[in-house]
């Protein structure tokens, strides 16, 4: 019960923290454009991503720890850090990525000072891509494992310290398999639009622990594309 308090009460935290963070940016940042900037673009981005994927990740997280106490593995704070260490670590990469793509729009003029994809057809194609990815099988694939996590956690486990940050890192794969297209919807709505990041982080949140979670990531797959259709052809 007391790794349940301090696993919950450090994603808490988080969430808290990124938020604070992000609502502080977005007010100290109004009316100009740092689209250009790396450094403050990935710290955005990364912050941004432990805010969003905090709450869906936490139940793994809880799980985690429960199920090495159950072994009678020691140490299981300790473990959990670094389970979430190689979470964080595919975001973190993810991040820079998203930076990296941010910037290449920011150099080719693309990007409008709320940090949202000038052209209609460019948007429309964002949103026709994360749409058709949420009716693949390998959205499926992501989305059936972060729903269910307690097979990865018996047929994967890894002993030791080192086995929890491996695990942390595979889990995070699944999670960003998942995700990533959703992602991208924030170069159409604005990276900083803030009412849609909390938009988001609620789907993702539906999707992962919600009782029809496949169904409403194919519902709203198939209301991107349409979404995405009508931006691109009007």
């Amino acid at each position: 019960m007391e790794e349940r308090i301090t696993v919950g009460s450090c994603f808490v935290l988080l969430t808290g923290l990124s938020w604070g963070y992000l609502i502080h940016q977005n007010n100290q940042m109004a009316g100009m454009d740092m689209s250009g900037d790396f450094l403050y673009t990935f710290a955005m981005w990364a912050v941004m991503m432990a805010g969003m994927m905090a709450p869906s990740a936490a139940p793994v997280f809880l799980l985690y720890a429960k199920t090495r106490a159950a072994r009678g593995e020691g140490m299981t704070s300790p473990a959990v850090l670094l389970f979430g260490s190689g979470y964080l670590t595919v975001w973190t990469a993810f991040s820079v990525c998203a930076a990296l793509a941010q910037g290449t729009l920011h150099q080719a003029a693309l990007l409008s000072p709320a940090m949202q994809v000038a052209n209609p057809r460019i948007a429309g194609a964002i949103l026709i891509a994360a749409g058709a990815y949420q009716l693949t099988p390998w959205k499926l694939k992501c989305l059936t494992h972060c729903r269910s996590p307690m097979g990865f956690l018996m047929a994967g486990w890894r002993d030791g310290l080192g086995g929890a940050f491996q695990m942390g890192f595979s889990h995070g794969l699944f999670c960003l398999g998942c995700c990533w297209a959703l992602m991208g919807i924030l170069f159409v709505v604005g990276v900083m639009n803030l009412v849609w990041v909390a938009v988001l982080t609620a789907v993702v949140l539906i999707e992962k622990v919600g009782p029809a979670g496949a169904i409403a990531a194919r519902v709203g797959g198939a209301a991107l594309v349409v979404f995405g259709a009508l931006r691109f052809f009007y």
